[in-house]
């Protein structure tokens, strides 16, 4: 493994990697150096990444720059994507001594890692952030958390049984804006809070140019499908289907719903106060497109209710005129008795205009202050203390798109009890909270 191979035999050759087998420079885990864990010869925290396409690219490069962070391994199905992620770790090290899998299961089998980011497809996020807990691997992994609610469950309680630090890649709670708007509304400051407006994405965004590329053939040779696949039914391969565009398929991802739960929800649940409970009560309606492939809903509209009366409207027509270079931006508002906050990636705005320049006295509500949201991860597995965004928040900010998924798909509207997690009197919609898996891949 440390000469550079061609990218098709990339995936071949990791796929028979046997852990022990392949000279590399043993790194000596964080956890094993001394009573407070990081002293010499190394306070690096050893580290791999399973998945790194796109965002497992950006996740790749943000960690690369953490001077206390040292990448030791890289697990893809894909060849090229693989091959890319190698040289980028050993042109960064100025070595050839990073390892390559094709097998996430080697990877997290070893002992020399503290730590591991998933970014792969929602599908995958259950098994392998429940194998990497129960493996002892601190985790960073994408949202939303997960594929479904059940699984959701399962990964929050593999964590807490194994003991291990989790950090969501929810990271708008580590942006200023965001947490100022949530301190507005947690201190009173528009007063009783009547409705919160999550505005998301529309549509189908095409981010590989695969669109109406639906003919069925055999994968490219670098791409191991079965295993990309997993747990989902078996489906032929088409290039519509993987990479990035997986999302737009209901076995894969849950369309832009799910694809930013995890941020504005997210984002809506932390100036509530709401962050460990959920909807009592979900209806609405999407426009789900006929095809075998993309089949998530383009347009949506849901109102979510709370056990206070307070409701959530979660929709993709509403957009907001935060910024005059934005045509509408995505993001959360909430509307109470005094006046409105409102925020988004394109900026704030609220009324009266004056709360914009509001300052906190001692006594006020300030909410977690992140130093940066990877690196608020590697703080973590040091202190192991809380992460800003811990795996039972990423659960509840999900709840509302996996309900809402469920009531758009039946139409009809789910009564659920947050506390236990169950549907109320619903026999067909409580089905739906998770998800069957493929032989021979389970939880």
């Amino acid at each position: 493994m440390n000469r550079i191979m061609n990218r098709r035999r990339l995936l071949k050759r990791a796929a028979g990697v046997v852990v022990g087998s392949i000279a590399f420079p043993y790194v000596i885990p964080a956890k094993c150096l001394g009573a407070d864990g990081f002293v010499a010869p190394s306070n690096r925290i050893t580290m791999g990444c399973i998945g790194v396409g796109w965002q497992g690219g950006t996740n790749l490069r943000t960690f690369l720059v953490e001077q206390d962070c040292q990448v030791v391994a890289l697990c893809d199905i894909d060849g090229n994507h693989l091959q890319d992620a190698v040289n980028l770790v050993n042109e960064h090290y100025q070595n050839t001594n990073c390892v390559a899998y094709a097998d996430y299961r080697r990877l997290l089998a070893r002992k020399d890692i503290d730590a591991v980011v998933i970014s792969l497809p929602d599908h995958w996020h259950a098994i392998a952030a429940v194998e990497a807990a129960r493996s002892g691997k601190d985790i960073y992994g994408e949202k939303p958390l997960s594929h479904d609610l059940k699984s959701g469950r399962a990964i929050c309680d593999a964590v807490r049984r194994y003991g291990r630090i989790w950090q969501t890649g929810s990271w708008q709670r580590s942006e200023r804006q965001f947490r100022f708007a949530c301190e507005l509304v947690r201190n009173g400051r528009i007063g009783k809070v009547k409705q919160v407006i999550v505005a998301l994405p529309d549509g189908h965004r095409d981010f590989e140019g695969t669109k109406g590329q639906e003919t069925f053939g055999p994968p490219p040779e670098e791409l191991d499908y079965d295993r990309w696949l997993g747990p989902a039914p078996y489906a032929p391969y088409c290039p519509a289907r993987v990479h990035k565009n997986w999302r737009w398929n209901l076995d894969y991802g849950g369309g832009q719903l799910m694809d930013w739960v995890g941020h504005h929800i997210d984002i809506a649940h932390w100036g509530l106060g709401l962050d460990y409970t959920g909807p009592v009560e979900i209806e609405g309606r999407g426009d789900f497109p006929p095809g075998e492939v993309w089949n998530s809903p383009t347009e949506f509209e849901m109102n979510a209710k709370y056990a206070d009366g307070l409701t959530m409207l979660i929709s993709s027509r509403v957009k907001f005129p935060i910024h005059p270079g934005w045509p509408g931006a995505t993001g959360t508002k909430w509307i109470g008795e005094n006046g409105w906050v409102c925020v988004s990636r394109a900026g704030m705005d609220a009324r009266p205009a004056e709360l914009l320049r509001e300052t906190f006295g001692p006594n006020d509500i300030r909410l977690y202050d992140s130093p940066g949201h990877w690196r608020n991860f590697l703080d973590c597995v040091k202190s192991r203390q809380t992460t800003i965004t811990p795996c039972e928040i990423a659960h509840r900010s999900a709840t509302p798109g996996h309900l809402g998924q469920i009531a758009m798909l039946l139409g009809r509207k789910i009564r659920f009890n947050p506390d236990t997690e169950e549907i109320i009197n619903d026999a067909t919609a409580a089905s739906l909270l998770g998800t069957p898996m493929r032989s021979p891949w389970h939880l």
